[in-house]
């Protein structure tokens, strides 16, 4: 399988995988206009099963490292616990995307988007660092430089709020339930990736121990986000905190080019996955923050390809270029925060 060797190629993998989840969601945009987040969000969850399919049968099976397993080998061998892990892992983000999503669609982009995914980084991050001190009685980050970036990023995150209010003269309220949704959302994401980690063999399936490779780790995580889309879904389908509630029978009416993007979204949003997950060997804690940056990312889609800050109030500009310097800075911060 191919795995990660040193500290530079996980950090570039992560910031690979930084620009693939601040990437996904431009597929939504691709497709049908009329084509509502519900139905995309099928072909995405299916996209993430069958891109983690296919990595694991691909990657995780050829050249194996010496004493390794292939991906049928591997599930084989693993026990209930931590395919238990990877599937929890995939539920807890799944709620936690829905929510996300939720509370955009009732407070704005400016406002659901900034809290959701302020929490999921900084939560998934400390609890990440604590993981890390308690399994291995220690860490190498330096805490102050890992923190110090963090509040960066956070910082560049409020100033997105901030430039996306000035783009919207009709601001939607921001509702205390909306908020709470968010809220919600960002605590539910952000012990995933250490949840799923909890399944994963340290030595990335050369122990023999019942525990997973990392792609096997997706694939137990992909699945445990499709099947809880059949719970999930429905409810928002039924019951849409916006809009008029959608019906199954619209998905079977969407056209084969809008099924095909959000297949393709899920392939992305995997892809990064995939890099993150096969980086945290070096630094589990360090390729979390580094991946979690990705608003970074679909900031930067927003302002260059969707011009969607194109007929701003003046000083607008000077908001976005401080956001990116202090992104780029929260960035290098991390990066260098391992010992």
């Amino acid at each position: 399988m191919v795995l990660v060797h040193s500290y530079a190629q996980a950090v570039f993998f992560s910031l690979m995988s930084m620009t693939c989840w601040g990437s996904w969601a431009n597929t939504q945009k691709l497709a049908a206009k009329n084509w509502r987040f519900e139905l995309f969000y099928w072909d995405a969850v299916l996209g993430l099963l069958l891109f983690s399919l296919l990595a694991a049968f691909t990657l995780g099976s050829f050249g194996a490292e010496p004493g390794g397993r292939t991906f049928l080998e591997d599930i084989q061998q693993a026990d209930l616990q931590s395919i238990g892990y990877g599937l929890l892992g995939g539920v807890f983000w799944n709620i936690g995307d829905f929510l996300i999503i939720a509370a955009i669609s009732l407070t704005g982009l400016a406002i659901g988007f900034p809290i959701g995914a302020g929490l999921s980084w900084l939560g998934g991050t400390i609890i990440g660092y604590i993981t890390e001190i308690n399994m291995t009685g220690g860490s190498s980050i330096n805490p102050v430089l890992l923190f110090s970036g963090m509040a960066l990023g956070i910082t560049a995150i409020y100033l997105n709020m901030v430039a996306y209010r000035r783009l919207t003269s009709q601001r939607k309220g921001s509702s205390m339930k909306g908020i709470i949704l968010a809220v919600l959302g960002g605590l539910s994401i952000a012990p995933f990736f250490t949840v799923t980690m909890y399944g994963i063999d340290p030595a990335f399936g050369l122990s023999g121990t019942g525990k997973l490779t990392p792609y096997s780790g997706v694939v137990c995580f992909a699945l445990g986000a499709f099947l809880s889309t059949f719970v999930i879904n429905p409810i928002f389908m039924a019951q849409p905190v916006a809009g008029e509630p959608v019906k199954i029978a619209e998905y079977f009416k969407g056209t084969l080019t809008s099924h095909l993007w959000g297949i393709l979204g899920g392939s992305i949003w995997m892809l990064g996955f995939i890099m993150s997950f096969i980086s945290a060997g070096q630094a589990p804690t360090i390729a979390y923050a580094l991946s979690n940056a990705a608003p970074l990312v679909a900031i930067s889609w927003g302002v260059f390809a969707w011009k969607e800050f194109k007929d701003t109030p003046e000083g607008t500009n000077k908001i976005l270029t401080f956001m990116f310097l202090f992104f780029i800075a929260a960035l290098v911060l991390i990066a260098l925060s391992k010992s």
